[in-house]
């Protein structure tokens, strides 16, 4: 089993920035990709940004350019660097990790963390 630790939400201004981390531990030597994912009020959960275990990058068109996902594949954790917010950004990000378990792929999410953006 994977366990997740997120942290790094808040309240910030429009134009400001923040960092969100995840921490994984348990069996998490089996990763292959992390994510985050954001779910405003009312929305569906969109995927943000992914890394690959190689380093390969995604990320959703609405942050290309401002977020910058990021991973220690020997501390297992993965950051997010958010930029330039806007208020559109308010969301919970969610860390999300694939593992591998004999043939099968298992996906861990973390509890959230809000990111307000607002002035």
């Amino acid at each position: 089993q994977v366990q997740l630790v997120e942290s790094g939400g808040g309240l910030v201004q429009p134009g400001e920035s923040l960092r969100l981390s995840c921490a994984a531990s348990g069996t998490a030597n089996n990763i292959v990709k992390m994510a985050w994912y954001r779910q405003a009020s009312g929305e569906q959960r969109d995927l943000v940004a992914s890394i690959a275990i190689g380093g390969a990058t995604n990320y959703a068109d609405f942050v290309k350019g401002r977020f910058t996902i990021s991973r220690d594949n020997v501390k297992n954790e993965m950051s997010l660097q958010m930029n330039r917010l806007t208020p559109e950004d308010t969301a919970v990000y969610y860390c999300a990790v694939d593992s591998i378990r004999g043939t099968l792929i298992d996906r861990t999410w973390g509890q959230g963390t809000q990111v307000t953006v607002s002035s």
